[in-house]
């Protein structure tokens, strides 16, 4: 089976030396980011990858979607991954 590995370093690396964070610091709802809050952000969006997403990959290619009489038909894991992720309140960063 592959592995998938985030490149979880290279990540922090560019949004804490390239990203100009400074910019937004003086908006109340991004003033409380830290590099600690982001990398907490990243290395759970590379568990999520890693283990729940990358896996799909397999059932995405053989499968695929399907569209009969209006109604979409994912392949096997899509919804349940869909549903950990949202309840886990994934949809909800801005």
């Amino acid at each position: 089976m592959a592995i998938f590995k985030a490149p979880i370093d290279d990540i922090k690396y560019l949004s804490n030396e390239f990203l100009d964070k400074s910019a937004l610091q003086h908006i109340e709802e991004f003033s409380s980011i830290t590099p600690d809050l982001t990398d907490a952000i990243y290395e759970e969006a590379a568990k999520i990858s890693e283990t729940l997403l990358f896996p799909l990959n397999r059932s995405g290619d053989e499968q695929g979607c399907t569209l009969n009489n209006g109604v979409v038909t994912t392949p096997d894991g899509f919804k349940e991954a869909y549903v950990q992720v949202t309840e886990a309140g994934w949809g909800t960063l801005t």
